[in-house]
């Protein structure tokens, strides 16, 4: 039995298809609401919910693999309900900036999480995703509204990453040998900048987007009045403020661990072009 959290995000679900396509099983998804779920034919939801690790006994029943991704929950106790229920191996989400940003707070908190993980005694798989393609989806209600676009560091280019590839590494590292005790940087294949993603949004909606360049501050007022101060500088240092060659490598990671390629943003932007309609 293959435990998947977090089945209807975008790493999740790319995974139970993933999975499911090709012949894992059984399969179990883990949502908070299971009877709105769409998953594969076959695929068992349950719910659960990462606030409360007790709720997540009924689905952990039977388990000996699990796709978790970190900081979703009190880790700790989410990894001791996984050991009890006897779980022998976790995939684990982590972050590229555990190596590229370890003096940032949330990359902190990551790295206790692999650390948590590496003590329990399961077996572990980890991945350091960079930025997700995803991301760009924080533009979607401006672009459906017809305004521009307004991002710092417009230049910078971060290798983003797919979603659905970290879960292609995923599925492998849950199906296949040889990926105990591995941890996996994963990038994109080509750095892409602010500008040209909005520009890749425009080619697949076929119109233009405009796009303006904001200040630092500026960027920092609009986030930290959503997230927090804290999150608005650890955000906007990965993303432009505080790079590093570590941070902007390009490496073959998905491509060396599933034999194809990884996927470029454009292709994200053309899959997902409903989404800023």
């Amino acid at each position: 039995m293959i435990l998947v959290t977090g089945a209807t995000g975008n790493i999740g679900s790319a995974l139970l298809r993933e999975l499911h396509a090709c012949g894992a099983g059984p399969l179990r998804g883990l949502t908070r609401d299971a009877a709105r779920a769409r998953f594969p034919e076959e695929v068992e939801a349950v719910e659960g919910d990462f606030a409360l690790p007790e709720s997540l006994k009924p689905a952990l029943d039977g388990v000996r693999s699990l796709f978790l991704v970190s900081r979703m929950g009190p880790d700790a106790d989410i990894l001791a309900a996984a050991r009890r229920a006897g779980v022998e191996h976790v995939v684990l989400v982590s972050s590229i900036t555990v190596r590229t940003h370890p003096h940032l707070g949330p990359a902190g908190e990551n790295l206790a999480v692999e650390q948590l993980l590496k003590d329990s005694g399961m077996d572990w798989t980890i991945l350091r995703p960079t930025q997700f393609a995803s991301n760009a989806l924080m533009w979607a209600a401006s672009i459906r509204g017809r305004e521009a676009v307004r991002a710092p560091y417009a230049d910078t280019g971060l290798p983003t990453i797919h979603p659905a590839d970290i879960a292609a590494v995923a599925r492998v590292a849950l199906t296949e040998p040889g990926h105990r005790g591995r941890t996996y940087a994963l990038t994109g294949p080509e750095p892409v900048t602010a500008r040209q993603q909005v520009e890749a949004i425009a080619a697949a909606l076929g119109r233009d987007v405009p796009f303006i360049e904001i200040s630092r501050r500026e960027a920092r007022d609009r986030m930290a009045a959503v997230f927090g101060e804290e999150a608005a500088d650890a955000v906007l240092d990965v993303t432009g403020g505080d790079v590093n060659d570590e941070l902007l490598a390009v490496r073959d990671t998905v491509s060396q661990v599933t034999g194809s390629p990884a996927r470029p943003f454009r292709q994200w932007a053309e899959e997902h072009a409903h989404m800023f309609r």
